[in-house]
This record gives structure tokens, sequence and C-alpha cells, in this order.
């Protein structure tokens, strides 16, 4: 048995504004930051569970704060209880009756959810010696259902559709997940576009993503028209007329005004418009779909839970599912949108703009591919290039692919002297004057 004893909680963050990193039309100067959880058990060999949620700089001691007030609900634990009704101890974990007057399952108290839950995932592989994503496609499919909540999605997705989409490619997993090991997973990459790098720097940045195999590529749009423009010149020229070029305005358009700018980008053909306008408004996006057709619309990695997804499926107002796996309550609530996404028909490209975000991704993306979409038909996975080197299992991208992780667990350990180093405020990262913009 594994008795998880104690949680400690860390406000990690790293200064990635001073170069512009991350820059986009609604976060100018973004400090990647991650609520960093460490779950220590009393397993034999000293095993522990290690998961984050992601913030962008200011705000991050909210959700630290947000961790410690549900400690209750899991220290002391066996593990083998929680994953035994892991659906059940979910809907327990979002569902305290005086919590949820601070959610209720949205906000800070769903991001630390996120870090809590994501961290027993990583618990629960590295006791079973495996990666998560080789985790979840070994367990039957009557055991993934249980770890799924269903009660406010069952008008759209109910258990027993579940299973059926999961029994129903179950015979092809072992050919599915061959093809993964010897190709890895597709995947696009946003680090050429940051609306703050300077066209020479984009320009430059294309060359070497071409070289380095790279065919999928997004652009930050939502500055000026012309300077968007400019852009999306600059890097269509680079990386030719047959590559992907997705867009991603950040929120920040009202309906009228996304359409009118999309419009003025298709010049350049983009394959996606993304965020086109504020993340709540389903009914919205569901307009600007209509409107600026063929471009696809995608959104998703603001969506606070699977309700809304629910919705966005229900009203067909979206083309693409960018779930984000720290956004949304964790790993469990990850799964149930990949299910309504299958039943929906919508492929699902996964946000992963952030620190530890492509660590966790790719196992979401490798699993479903092998057990719940069954196709990589317009399914791509977003790749940043920053802030690896801080991860004991850091990914590995090959002519831009991702390659499936090998190691137990969910890939979001990261090394003991990146949590010293970059802790706010205390760190060394910090002492700097110019660290970064958290005044």
């Amino acid at each position: 048995m594994t008795t998880i004893q104690g949680i400690e909680v860390f406000d990690v963050r790293f200064p990635t504004s001073v170069g512009s990193h991350g820059s986009d039309a609604m976060n100018a100067a973004p400090d990647y930051s991650a609520t960093y959880v460490i779950l220590r058990t009393d397993h034999p060999n000293g095993l522990e569970g290690h998961g984050l949620t992601f913030t962008i700089g200011r705000g991050n001691e909210l959700c630290v704060a947000a961790v410690k007030s549900l400690v209750p609900m899991v220290q002391g634990r066996e593990l083998k209880d929680i994953v035994a009704g892991f659906g059940r101890y979910w809907r327990t974990l979002v569902g305290d009756s005086q919590l949820r007057w601070v959610g209720p399952e949205k906000g800070v108290i769903h991001l630390a959810t996120a870090a809590i839950v994501n961290a027993l995932w990583d618990l629960w592989a590295k006791i079973e010696d495996k990666p998560v994503w080789k985790l979840l496609t070994d367990l039957t499919p009557e055991q993934l259902v249980n770890c799924l909540d269903f009660s406010s999605v069952n008008d759209f997705l109910t258990k027993g559709e579940a299973l059926a989409i999961l029994k129903g490619l179950y015979a092809g997993r072992q050919e599915r997940e061959a093809y993964i090991r010897q190709h890895g997973y597709p995947a696009y990459t946003t680090s050429v576009g940051w609306l703050g790098y300077s066209e020479d720097k984009i320009r430059r940045l294309c060359r070497q993503a071409v070289a380095g195999g790279w065919s999928n590529f997004k652009q930050k749009v939502g500055g000026d028209g012309a300077g968007d423009c400019r852009r999306a010149a600059i890097i269509r020229e680079e990386i030719g007329e047959d590559a992907r070029l997705m867009m991603d305005a950040n929120q920040v358009w009202g309906v009228d005004e996304a359409v009118a700018r999309v419009r003025n980008l298709a010049a350049f053909s983009p394959y996606w418009i993304e965020e086109p306008t504020h993340p709540d408004d389903i009914l919205g996006h569901r307009v600007i779909r209509e409107r600026v057709d063929p471009v696809l619309v995608a959104t998703g990695e603001q969506c606070h839970n699977s309700v809304m997804f629910k919705q966005f499926f229900q009203l067909q107002a979206l083309d693409v599912c960018q779930v984000d796996s720290c956004r949304v309550g964790g790993l469990n609530e990850v799964l149930l949108i990949l299910l309504m996404a299958a039943k929906a028909d919508v492929p699902v490209c996964p946000h992963a703009g952030g620190v530890g975000l492509c660590e966790f991704v790719q196992h979401v993306s490798i699993f479903d591919y092998i057990a719940v979409s069954g196709t990589l038909d317009g399914r791509m996975t977003e790749y940043v290039d920053h802030l690896h080197e801080h991860f004991v299992d850091p990914v590995v991208i090959e002519q831009g692919c991702y390659r499936a992780p090998a190691k137990a667990g969910y890939s979001g350990q990261m090394h003991s002297v990146a949590l010293e180093t970059y802790a706010f405020p205390g760190g060394s990262a910090w002492q700097a004057p110019s660290a970064g913009r958290q005044s």
C-alpha cells in the first residue's frame, strides 16, 4: 500500500518576459510559472507524485494557497483507494460544499485541483513503472471510464457511449502504439511567432524551424492589423505555401472585429484562427465559425471545465478542441473531454504554450490516438521550445514530432535545483533587478 503522507507546494516562476517569450495580444509580458505539487508517500522505494498547474506570473501565489486548502482531501489517503474509484474521488475533490463557493470547477480552485490530480497520475504511473500514456492505454475500457465523472455531461455523452468508443478502437491499439513508437506524434511550433519578437527574429526562427523538419507553424496575431499582415507575409515566405500556418488572437477581438480581421488575413491561407474572441462566448465562436469558413476556429485553452466543452460541441461552435492539461481539473477531466470530442468528431490539438504543458500533453495526444480517436487526421500538438531543460524527463522532438516518453510517470517532475533557483520571490533567479515583470 502507498499512503500520501504529505503535500509540498512551490511557487515557481521563470522570467520569460525578459525575452518576450510567450508574448501575445492579451499577455504582453508573461513570466511562465507553475504551482508545483509534490505528494510525499511511504512507498518503500521513496516514490513521489509530481504535478503542476500553469500560470503566467502574478497570481500564482493564489493557486499555491488554493492547493493548501485542498490538502485535507488528499493527505492520509491510500493511492489504491483513490484510483479504485478515481471518478468518484475526482467528484469529491471538486465538490466540497464550501470550496465550491469559490469555484465551482473554475478559477484558482480548479487550477489547484489540476496540480494535485496530475501529481496523483504521476504517482500511479511511477508505481506501475509506466509512462502515463502507456498506463492509460493498458487500462481496459471499463477501468478508464471508472476514472471519469459523467454527472455534468451525460446529456451529451453517457458512460455507455464512452465505453462504446473505447471498445470500438480496442482491437487496433497495438498497431497504433507501434506506429507512435516508430514515428512519433505530429506537432506544430509556436516558438517562431511570438508577438513581441522582431521581424528579423521571426524570419531567422522560421528558417531554423524549416531546417529542423517543421511543417506546422503558429503566429500570434491581434496587434495592429498592418503588423499582423507583415509578419504573416514573412512567415509564409519562409515556410512556403504548402506548410500549415495557424494564427492565434488570444481572445482580444469582439465577434465582428474577429470576422473582419480573419478575412483580412485570409490572403496568407491560415489553417485556423485560435481564440478569436472571449473564451466564454460560445455563441460568439459559433457566429465567427460560420462567417470565416473555410478558416477553422480553434479554442479551449481557457475553457474552465467539461461543461463548457460540452456546450461548444453541442452548438458546433468550434472546429478544433484545444484542451489544456492544467486549465481543467487535471487528467481525469481531460480524458472526459477527449471522449466528448470523439463523439462530436472534433479533432483534439491540445494547448501547450507554457511551462510543463508540452511534457503533459504528449501523453494526452498519444493516448487519444491509440485509444480514443484512432486517427492523426487534423491532429497535431503544440510545442514551444522554452524551459524543458528544467525537467527530469523533458520532451524530445524529432522532425516536428513528439517522441513517445519512455520513463515512468507524467513527465512533469522538475529538477530540485530548478525549484530552488526559480522559487518566487526568494530564488536566485529573481534577485536581479531586471529578472522579470512581477512588480
